[in-house]
């Protein structure tokens, strides 16, 4: 029976992350098969920048008006995708009506508070329990965060996977590199303290480091390593290009929940060096894909060594399809 899907996220474009690019797949994915899905974003009304981090936007919106948006849409089931500003409002309306509803984990906020304020990570993870608490399931994306959130005492866990648009993201001829010096080294994402890229960027190895992303630290990292190419932002085709003109795709965070752009990378031929921590373990593991080492330096030099073929192989076995079917099973429908 189709389902009237009501999202509620404060991740949204213009923002330019794997949150935003699973949230708006796995809709497009669920209307493509009949069901009527709204999405409330930050982008419906006024919002003022975050404090730390100017590229995301907080929206501003009165519990009344998140009230009559829901009541308008008259939704036979919600998922509230984040813990923000329209999370908060939409989790109240949800309870005061006593429906239930669905929550998902994406991101290890209080470690990046604590990366940029020193706020204790214990007293955020206090505020995401209450936050989460009621929810029929609270969808994660691997099962390191899964185990993870338990032993902190999260409850109604639910595994849900990630997918990857291989059709975009491809092997190809790496013609966006002609000329740079070998081996090309990518990292693609925000650029923020908590991504951990002067591991990265300071390592003294020959070749050519790119950084595809804007961030609250990108001037600053440009100041600090002046031979690497910044190249700002880049979407759809552009990415995918730059993708495949790379040897070895650089992953340095330690603080992320999944990584898609693992998977982006790896569809699109080029293995993977990083730290073998959540996120890098649950998207790699042990296949021979990529490689994990405490040595980010050493990761890479293994990883330039891996068959371009066998990354892409891994990364079909990754599907939009079964990421939004698994999404759906979990709602939790009332109406």
């Amino acid at each position: 029976m189709p389902l009237r899907l009501l999202i509620v996220t404060d991740a949204w474009f213009p923002q330019v992350n794997g949150v935003v690019r699973t949230l708006s797949t796995v809709a497009e994915r669920l209307r493509a098969n009949g069901d009527v899905v709204e999405v409330v974003t930050p982008a419906d009304f006024r919002s003022m920048p975050c404090p730390t981090y100017p590229e995301i936007r907080l929206a501003v919106c009165s519990s009344r008006t998140m009230a009559r948006r829901i009541e308008a849409f008259q939704p036979t089931a919600v998922h509230i995708a984040t813990e923000g500003p329209l999370g908060l409002l939409a989790r109240r309306y949800v309870m005061r009506r006593g429906w239930p509803f669905t929550t998902s984990f994406h991101t290890r906020f209080p470690e990046y508070i604590h990366a940029r304020t020193r706020f204790p990570v214990r007293w955020s993870y206090a505020a995401l329990r209450w936050f989460h608490r009621p929810a029929a399931a609270v969808m994660v994306p691997t099962a390191t965060v899964e185990q993870d959130l338990a032993a902190r005492g999260f409850r109604h866990l639910k595994l849900w996977t990630r997918g990857v648009d291989t059709g975009l993201f491809r092997p190809g001829p790496p013609d966006w590199a002609h000329g740079l010096p070998r081996p090309v080294m990518l990292y693609v994402g925000r650029v923020a303290v908590e991504k951990g890229l002067p591991d990265f960027l300071g390592l003294q190895r020959p070749g050519t480091k790119l950084v595809v992303g804007d961030g609250p630290a990108r001037d600053a990292l440009i100041r600090q390593f002046p031979e690497v190419q910044f190249l700002g932002a880049k979407f759809g085709e552009d990415l995918a290009a730059v993708y495949r003109a790379a040897d070895v795709f650089v992953f340095p965070s330690r603080t992320d929940t999944f990584g898609l752009v693992m998977l982006e990378a790896l569809a699109s031929g080029v293995p993977v060096a990083a730290y073998p921590v959540m996120g890098p373990i649950d998207v790699i593991g042990k296949a021979p894909v990529g490689c994990l080492d405490e040595n980010l330096d050493r990761a890479i030099g293994a990883a330039l060594q891996i068959p371009r073929e066998a990354c892409r192989t891994f990364a079909e076995g990754f599907s939009w399809a079964v990421c939004a079917e698994r999404f759906r099973g979990f709602l939790a429908p009332f109406g």
